[in-house]
């Protein structure tokens, strides 16, 4: 088990402790579990470094030296203007040009959640993209009940990913480094979330009545 795998598990399991016994009320569910939330974030904290990471760079980016970021900086204002739906599109494209690169290489940790300018300078992993999509999004307009970065299981490889999930008109949709396309929740498959989060809340995430339904079947069946 990785030490991301790990990191999400001890996460969910300190979430468990603070969370309502009801559903959030926000809808569409995310990627079709039930939701429970809390506003309290203490169990996340490299994600509150993190947010306060972001909130003494943010006054920097508009006079950064960096090209990487100049060159953010411009994409976010020739898109200001554009559809919701469209300003996904162009910035999963534009986040996902960086190359991965693992946390062990670039901070000889196992793993560290990169602020966007620490990613524009030496790029990052999983939740490092969805991090700089986050803030690129907030720069955009997007409100932060429209946006969650989600801590997943990926049951194809078996191991911890992270993704981004925005709320716009009515449905949800999967900003994902590994993947160009911007897709609807309905298409993605092969996530199972263990927890999301912005800045406002975090959610803990159990799989919906017909998901357990159908898996007690098919283990009937086997």
């Amino acid at each position: 088990m990785t030490s991301f795998a790990k990191a999400a598990i001890f996460a969910i399991a300190a979430l468990g402790a603070t969370f309502s016994t009801s559903a959030a009320a926000q809808s569409p569910a995310l990627l079709n579990t039930i939701e429970y939330r809390t506003n309290n974030l203490d169990a996340l904290p490299k994600w509150k470094k993190t947010l306060s990471k972001i909130a003494q760079e943010r006054k920097t980016y508009a006079v950064s030296s960096s090209k990487a970021v100049r060159d953010w900086q411009a994409m976010i204002r020739d898109n200001r203007r554009a559809r919701q739906i469209d300003q996904l599109r162009t910035v999963n494209s534009f986040i996902n040009q960086w190359r991965y690169r693992a946390d062990n290489q670039n901070y000889k940790t196992s793993d560290y959640w990169a602020s966007p300018a620490e990613f524009f300078s030496r790029s990052g992993d999983c939740e490092d993209y969805a991090i700089a999509k986050y803030v690129t999004l907030r720069q955009l307009g997007f409100l932060p009940e429209q946006l969650r970065l989600v801590v997943v299981k990926d049951l194809n490889q078996n191991q911890a990913h992270a993704v981004l999930a925005a709320y716009v008109d009515g449905d949800v949709y999967i900003l994902d480094n590994i993947n160009r396309k911007v897709r609807a929740q309905v298409e993605v498959t092969e996530y199972a979330p263990y927890y999301s989060v912005n800045e406002k809340a975090r959610w803990a995430h159990a799989a919906a009545p017909a998901k357990v339904a159908s898996a007690a079947g098919l283990f009937a069946k086997s």
